[in-house]
C-alpha cells in the first residue's frame, strides 16, 4: 500500500523563514525542513494500481504559475485541544482553484471527494493528546509575512510513517503549464 498526498514544496529560503518561527511552545513536535509543504490533497492509502492511476490523472491538470506568500499563524484544535500550529498562505484563491483540480482528478480515479473545507497552510508543529499552550506563540508571530514566491508546479508524495515521524518521498512532479 502507498500512503499518498499532493503538495507544494516552498523554496528553501521560505522554509528557512518558517523554521525561524519554531520554538517556545512546550510539548510541540516541530516539523523539520523536509516536512514543510502546503498540502493540496491528502489521498491516503491506495494500492499500486490506484497510485499509478492517480499519478496519471494528476498529469492532466493544467494551471498557470502564480505567486503566494506565507501570512500569519494559526492553530487547529481537535475536540477542544490544540492539535496543530500552522503558517497561513495568501492569496488563497489560486491555491483553492488548484486544490479543486487535484480533488476532481482524485475523484475521477474513484476516491471520495475531500470532505473538509480547504485552508492552505504549512504545518509548523503537532501536539499529542494534551495539546499545548500556544497563545504567546500566536501573539508573537501574528504579523509574520514571508516574501512572495512562485508556484510553478506541485508534487505527488508518498509518506512513510516511522518512529521518528513521517518521511516524505517525492513520487512525481507536475509543472505548471502556459494554458490553464
Amino acid at each position: 500500500m502507498h500512503r499518498l498526498f499532493v503538495a507544494i514544496r516552498p523554496p528553501a529560503d521560505q522554509r528557512a523563514a518558517l523554521i525561524t518561527l519554531q520554538g517556545g511552545v512546550e510539548a510541540a513536535r516541530w516539523q523539520d525542513d523536509e516536512q514543510l509543504h502546503i498540502t493540496l490533497r491528502f489521498i491516503g492509502e491506495v494500492d499500486r494500481h490506484r497510485a499509478n492511476d492517480i499519478a496519471d490523472a494528476l498529469s492532466a491538470i493544467r494551471f498557470t504559475p502564480f505567486d503566494i506568500r506565507f501570512d500569519g499563524v494559526g492553530r487547529f484544535d481537535r475536540k477542544g485541544v490544540v492539535d496543530t500550529l500552522w503558517a497561513g498562505v495568501q492569496p488563497r484563491d489560486p491555491l483553492e482553484r488548484l486544490h479543486r483540480k487535484v480533488d476532481r482528478a482524485c475523484v475521477a480515479m474513484g476516491l471520495p471527494p475531500e470532505g473538509r473545507a480547504y485552508l492552505p497552510h504549512v504545518t509548523l508543529a503537532r501536539f499529542g493528546r494534551t495539546g499545548g499552550f500556544v497563545d504567546p506563540f500566536l501573539a508573537r508571530h501574528a504579523g509574520f509575512v514571508g516574501a512572495p514566491f512562485r508556484v510553478d508546479g506541485f508534487t505527488l508524495y508518498q509518506s512513510h510513517l516511522g518512529n521518528a515521524g513521517a518521511l516524505y518521498e517525492a513520487v512525481s512532479h507536475y509543472p505548471a503549464t502556459a494554458a490553464a
